[in-house]
């Protein structure tokens, strides 16, 4: 059983308000890495006219946060912040800043062959949130992870911004996080690796990546570490 560390005088079980977030293994809580100062750099970028100007909040993903404490605890700070630098240089690539959403091109539903998951009639899984979630197996992965019926409601992901990080998270944690350790690269093939990694044509995509990823090191005090490309 994973125990949260927390950072307030008191925030008992249940508790509906506080910053009782996470803390990395000696001691910068997540909140304190990720200030304002760091999150509204990253969304004051978007366009006036985003969707996701004022959808996106600092508020909404440490609160967020809270399901996933674990989520900035690796082995030392410069690990837990090379972490949470991976996380926002994803999200930024994938949203624009955090304008978006969800997907522009709806054309495709994403609905594959799944029994345990079939889709709602009706849905479309196109990708959501800052990692955009894709997919009815992982919108009914996530779902069951965060107790929502996400197969058959999920607009959820684009519609509540809590629940928008809390699915971008749990994808963090279930199929990123496992290889962060391999470098930055790692996280990049772990995320979309068959569409970038190796396709000449989407360089770019890939080293634009790395160049979000290098900056929010450099602005967290820390080196981006080896591997970085996949």
């Amino acid at each position: 059983m994973v125990i949260a560390v927390r950072v307030n005088d008191y925030c008992g079980t249940g508790c509906k308000e506080g910053p009782c977030f996470s803390k990395s293994p000696t001691g910068a809580s997540v909140a304190s890495i990720v200030s304002p100062q760091f999150f509204n750099g990253i969304i004051n970028q978007a366009r006036a006219d985003c969707a996701g100007k004022k959808f996106y909040t600092r508020q909404a993903f440490l609160t967020a946060l809270d399901s996933f404490p674990d989520f900035g605890k690796l082995g030392s700070d410069v690990e837990s912040k090379r972490e949470i630098a991976a996380f926002f240089a994803h999200a930024t690539h994938e949203t624009e800043f955090f304008c978006y959403t969800e997907e522009q091109d709806k054309s495709n539903s994403y609905c594959e062959a799944n029994p345990k998951f079939p889709c709602a009639p009706g849905k479309s899984y196109h990708g959501r949130g800052p990692l955009q979630l894709t997919g009815n197996t992982n919108y009914g992965n996530a779902g069951n992870a965060l107790k929502l019926d996400l197969l058959k409601n999920p607009e959820m992901v684009a519609n509540d911004p809590v629940v928008s990080f809390k699915g971008s998270l749990w994808y963090w944690m279930t199929a990123v996080r496992p290889f962060i350790g391999q470098g930055f690269g790692a996280t990049i093939k772990a995320i979309n690796g068959r569409l970038e990694c190796g396709v000449p044509a989407a360089q770019d995509k890939v080293q634009r990546r790395i160049r979000f990823y290098t900056d929010y090191c450099k602005q967290l005090g820390v080196d981006p570490g080896p591997s970085l490309s996949c």
